[in-house]
C-alpha cells in the first residue's frame, strides 16, 4: 500500500519505524520499531507518544493532527473508535487545535461523480444471507478514477442501517475495494486480506489489479463463505447428558440432586416424554414452607417450550428472555438430548458482543471473543513440532472413526493461545475415552494404561511419548476438601469442572470441526486481561488446593489474581478450609511451585496470603529467603551448565532454603504431616543437619585464615551429601571461598575412587576384613592430595603402609 518505497523499504540496511492502527498480516513490512495499537487512527498511536515523551505540538500542528482523527475515526462516530481515540482528541483540543478549520476541511459537497457513483451503489446493493449474517454487497464502474470511496461506502452504509458492507468499483485498469462492518464475526480486515488489502475487523481496504469485477464479485462470494463463521445453533449451546428427575422425587431429593450437581433447575420426566420443568427457585420457597416430602412433580411448570438441535440462537432468545423461561429442554425425535440455560444463553451473548470498554480492541485483535480456526491452525503450526500436529489430526481421524467427538484441552491449549509450547497432551473424549485410547493405541502400535474407575487412560506411544485421555466428566464434592465423585458428562460440564477459566478452553481435533476453539467460560477473554479467575464461588470451599494453583499459575504466567478470586482465597483462608487438605495433596502443590523457573515469586506471595503457616504454624517469609533462593538459582544453573550426568531436583534444593530456618524438630513434623518420602526425608532431616554442620566447620576454617585445605580435607567435609544438599550449601555460605571449595568439590574431587579395588587387595594377600575401608580411605586421600596418581602409587602405598598385611 505504500507503492515505491516498498522496494526501497527491502533495501538491506534501510531501519524501518511502524506506526500504524492496523494489525500486520502475511507478507506485510516489519519494522526495526514496530507501535501498533487497535485504535482508530494512527494519529491516537502518535498522539499518546507525545503525551508519554512530554511532547507539546503547536496549535497548526494540533489542527493537522486533528484532522486525521477526524477524517479516520468519522469524527470519532466509526465503529473502529475507541476511548484513547477521545483521549487523544481532548490532548489536541487542549494544545490548540482549530475545530473551526476541521470542519472546513472535512465539509465538503460530493461532486457529481460521486453521487452518480452513490447513486449506481444503490441500486447495485445486493444481500448475501452468509451462515445466517446479512452481508451487502454493492458495485460500480468508471473510467476514471473517483476519490473518497471510503466517503461514499460510509454514507450507503449509514443511509441503509446496514451491519456489513462491501463495495467492489473498477476505475480504470483497476478495482477498488472498501468493506465496512458492525459485526465481529464479520471482520473485513481478513476478508479483504484475500485480495491484497487489509485493515482490521470493522475498517478495511483493498486494490486489485488484473482482475474482471465480475471474477472479484464471483470470490467475493467465495472468500464469505470461509471468513464468516456460521451462526451458533442450540447443539453448540446445549448441555447433555441431562440430569432429570422422575415424577415421584420429593422437594427434599430435588434440592439435593440440584445442589450436588450446581444446577437450578431439572425436568421431570415419565416414559422418556419430559412432563415439566422444576426449578430451584420453586423448590427453595417449597421447602421453606416445610414441603420437603411433597412430590416435587405437584410444583412443577407444566407449560414450557422446547428446542431443536438446529434452533437458531436468535429462536433461543426469544424463547429465554421473551418468555422468561429460564431451561430449555432439546428434543431430537421425541428424545431429550440436551438442554439450555438461561446462564448458557448469557454466556454466549456475552462472548459475541461487548464485554468492556475494551471489547472494540479485543474485537480487532481476534474477532471480539473467539480465535477463528484458521487463527488456531496458524498457532498450532507456529507452535507445536510437526509430529505433534500430526497426532493431532490422526485422533481426529480416529474420532471420526468411532463416531465421538475429540477435543484437545487443559495447559496446552492456553499455553498455545499464549504462543508458549507446551507439549503435555490432555483428550477429552465425549464418549468412551479408554476405547478411544484403545483404537488410538493399537492404530499407532502403542499400548494403554487404563483406569476404569474414572474413565481415563494413558496412551505410551512406541517413542515413549505419553498422552492422557479422559473421558468427559463431572465431579461433585460431598464434602470440602475431599476427593470428588465423578460421573460421566458433556465436554461442557467436563470443562466446568476445573480450576480456573484460563484452563477451561478446548479445541476441537475431529476432521470437519478441526481447530474450532471451544470456550464456554470466557477464558480467552481472562487470557487477554492475563487474569486469574475461578468458575464459581465455591471453588476453593470444593477444593482448597487451587489456592495454591492460583498462586502458581498467577506467578508463572505473569497474570493476576481476579478481585472476586482474590476475596475467596482469603475467605477460604479465614475460614479454615486448606486445613481440610490431606498433607500428602498440600505437599504436591508445593512441590509443583517450587518446580517452577522462578519458586520464590510464589513463595512471597504466598506469605502474602498467609498461606506458609499450612505447610507449618513456624514457617513464614523472611527478607533473608529471597537472597538464599536467588543464590540457589544460580548454583542450579551453574551445575546445569556442567553437563553432568547427575540430574540436580532443583525443587529439593529450593525446599530446603524454604525450610533454611525451621529447626530440625520444625522440619521432621512437615515430613509426618506431608508424609514425605523415606529417600527425601532423608536428604530434608538427616544430611541437612550432617551439611549445616560441615558448613559451619567450613566457615570457621575460611575465616581463621590457614590457608587452602587440603584436596582431601574438602571431601571429608562433604563426602556424602546429595547434589542437592551440596547446592543448597553453596546458596546458603555467605563467602565466596567457602563456595568455591564446595565447587571444587563437585566438579573435581566427588567422583575420585581409588583405582585398586577388592580384588587387587586379594592378589597381594591381604583377607578381605575392615581392613579393607581403612586401606580405602587411605588410598583415597592419598589420590585427592597428589600422592599416589597411578595404580603402581597405590600398590606402592598399600605396600608401605600395610606390609605386615601383605604377602606380595
Amino acid at each position: 500500500r505504500i507503492g515505491p518505497f516498498g522496494k526501497v523499504a527491502r533495501r538491506p540496511g534501510v531501519e524501518i519505524h511502524i506506526y500504524d492502527h492496523h494489525p500486520g498480516g502475511e507478507g506485510h513490512l516489519k519494522g526495526d520499531l514496530e507501535v501498533i495499537e487497535p485504535v482508530g487512527s494512527s494519529v491516537t498511536v502518535l498522539t499518546h507518544l507525545f503525551i508519554k515523551r512530554g511532547i507539546h505540538p503547536t496549535p497548526d500542528e494540533a489542527t493537522i493532527m486533528m484532522l486525521g482523527l477526524y477524517e479516520d475515526t468519522g469524527s470519532l462516530i466509526f465503529n473502529s473508535t475507541t476511548s484513547r481515540d477521545f483521549q487523544a482528541a481532548a490532548f489536541l483540543l487542549e494544545h490548540g487545535a482549530n475545530l473551526n478549520a476541521v470542519a472546513d476541511f472535512l465539509t465538503y459537497e460530493m461532486t457529481p461523480d460521486q453521487i452518480a457513483l452513490l447513486h449506481e451503489l444503490i441500486e447495485t446493493r445486493t444481500v448475501l444471507n452468509v451462515h445466517g449474517f446479512d452481508v451487502s454487497v454493492a458495485h460500480g464502474s468508471a473510467d476514471h478514477f473517483i476519490g473518497d470511496l471510503a466517503m461514499l461506502t460510509h454514507k450507503l452504509r449509514d443511509m441503509e442501517s446496514l451491519d456489513a458492507l462491501i463495495v467492489a468499483v473498477r476505475m480504470g485498469d483497476r478495482i477498488f475495494m472498501v468493506g465496512r462492518s458492525r459485526l465481529p464475526d464479520i471482520h473485513v480486515g481478513e476478508i479483504l486480506s484475500e485480495f491484497g488489502g487489509g485493515g482490521h475487523a470493522f475498517a478495511a481496504s483493498a486494490t486489485v489489479r488484473d482482475r474482471t469485477l465480475v471474477q472479484v464479485l464471483e470470490q467475493l462470494a467465495d472468500v464469505l463463505q470461509s471468513h464468516v463463521d456460521p451462526r451458533l445453533e442450540a447443539r453448540h449451546l446445549m448441555s447433555f447428558p441431562v440430569k432429570t428427575i422422575e415424577p415421584a422425587a420429593t422437594v427434599g431429593e430435588v434440592r439435593r440432586m440440584l445442589t450436588r450437581y450446581n444446577i437450578n433447575a431439572v425436568p421431570v420426566v415419565e416414559n422418556d416424554q419430559v412432563q415439566g420443568i422444576v426449578t430451584r427457585q420453586v423448590v427453595e420457597k417449597a421447602a421453606h414452607h416445610g414441603l420437603e416430602q411433597v412430590r416435587a412433580a405437584e410444583y412443577m411448570q407444566g407449560e414450557f417450550a422446547t428446542a431443536t438441535p438446529e434452533t437458531p440462537v436468535e429462536e433461543l432468545k426469544s424463547l429465554i428472555v421473551g418468555h422468561n423461561q429460564r431451561f430449555v429442554p432439546v428434543m431430537e425425535q421425541g428424545n431429550l438430548v440436551g438442554a439450555i440455560t438461561r446462564t448458557d444463553l448469557l454466556r454466549y451473548l456475552v462472548a459475541r458482543g461487548p464485554r468492556s470498554p475494551d471489547s472494540r480492541q479485543a474485537a480487532e485483535e481476534g474477532g471480539g471473543a473467539e480465535l477463528k480456526a484458521r487463527e488456531i491452525l496458524r498457532l498450532l503450526r507456529e507452535n507445536l513440532p510437526e509430529k505433534m500436529q500430526d497426532l493431532l489430526h490422526a485422533m481426529g481421524r480416529t474420532g471420526d472413526e468411532l463416531g465421538v467427538p475429540v477435543f484437545a484441552v487443559g495447559g496446552m491449549v492456553r499455553d498455545l493461545l499464549l504462543q508458549q509450547q507446551n507439549l503435555d497432551l490432555d483428550i477429552v473424549v465425549e464418549g468412551d475415552g479408554i476405547a478411544f485410547a484403545t483404537a488410538f493405541a493399537r492404530q499407532t502400535g502403542g499400548r494403554v494404561r487404563s483406569h476404569e474407575k474414572f474413565g481415563t487412560a494413558v496412551i505410551v506411544l512406541p517413542s515413549g511419548e505419553k498422552i492422557d485421555v479422559a473421558s468427559a466428566r463431572m465431579e461433585y464434592y460431598l464434602e470440602p476438601g475431599a476427593l470428588p465423585t465423578v460421573e460421566n458428562a458433556s465436554l461442557k460440564l467436563d470443562l466446568y469442572r476445573r480450576d480456573f477459566t484460563i484452563n477451561t478452553m478446548a479445541i476441537a481435533l475431529n476432521v470437519s470441526r478441526f481447530g474450532e476453539l471451544i470456550d464456554f467460560f470466557g477464558g480467552l477473554r481472562d487470557l487477554r486481561e492475563k487474569a486469574l479467575r475461578v468458575l464459581h464461588n465455591l471453588s476453593f470451599v470444593e477444593d482448597p488446593t487451587r489456592v495454591f494453583r492460583a498462586v502458581r499459575f498467577e506467578q508463572r504466567l505473569g497474570f493476576y489474581i481476579g478481585k472476586q478470586t482474590s476475596h475467596l482465597i482469603r475467605s477460604a483462608v479465614r475460614m479454615g478450609f486448606l486445613e481440610k487438605i490431606s498433607g500428602p495433596r498440600l505437599f504436591q502443590e508445593v512441590q509443583l511451585i517450587l518446580q517452577e523457573e522462578k519458586p520464590f515469586r510464589a513463595i512471597a506471595r504466598m506469605g502474602q496470603l498467609d498461606l506458609l503457616r499450612f505447610i507449618h504454624p513456624e514457617l513464614a517469609l523472611r527478607e533473608e529467603m529471597e537472597t538464599l533462593f536467588m543464590q540457589a538459582g544460580r548454583a542450579l544453573n551453574w551445575h546445569e551448565l556442567l553437563y553432568r550426568e547427575e540430574q540436580a531436583q532443583s525443587w529439593q534444593v529450593y525446599f530446603l532454603c524454604l525450610c533454611a530456618f525451621l529447626d530440625r524438630d520444625a522440619l521432621l513434623g512437615i515430613c509426618e504431616r506431608h508424609a514425605i518420602a523415606p529417600r527425601h526425608r532423608e536428604i530434608f532431616c538427616g544430611q541437612r543437619a550432617q551439611a549445616h554442620a560441615a558448613l559451619q566447620r567450613m566457615e570457621r576454617r575460611c575465616s581463621e585464615g590457614r590457608g587452602e585445605p587440603a584436596a582431601s580435607e574438602i571431601h571429608g567435609w562433604l563426602h556424602g551429601f546429595s547434589i542437592e544438599v551440596l547446592l543448597y550449601l553453596m546458596a546458603r555460605t555467605c563467602k565466596e571461598t567457602v563456595r568455591a571449595w564446595i565447587s571444587t568439590y563437585v566438579t573435581q574431587l566427588r567422583d575420585e575412587h581409588p583405582r585398586l579395588d577388592g580384588d587387587d587387595l586379594k592378589k597381594l594377600g591381604i583377607s578381605p576384613g575392615p581392613v579393607y575401608k581403612e586401606i580405602f580411605a587411605a588410598l583415597l586421600k592419598a589420590r585427592l592430595d597428589g600422592k599416589a596418581v597411578t595404580r603402581a602409587d597405590e600398590y606402592d602405598l598399600v605396600r608401605r603402609r600395610f606390609k605386615s598385611l601383605t604377602t606380595s
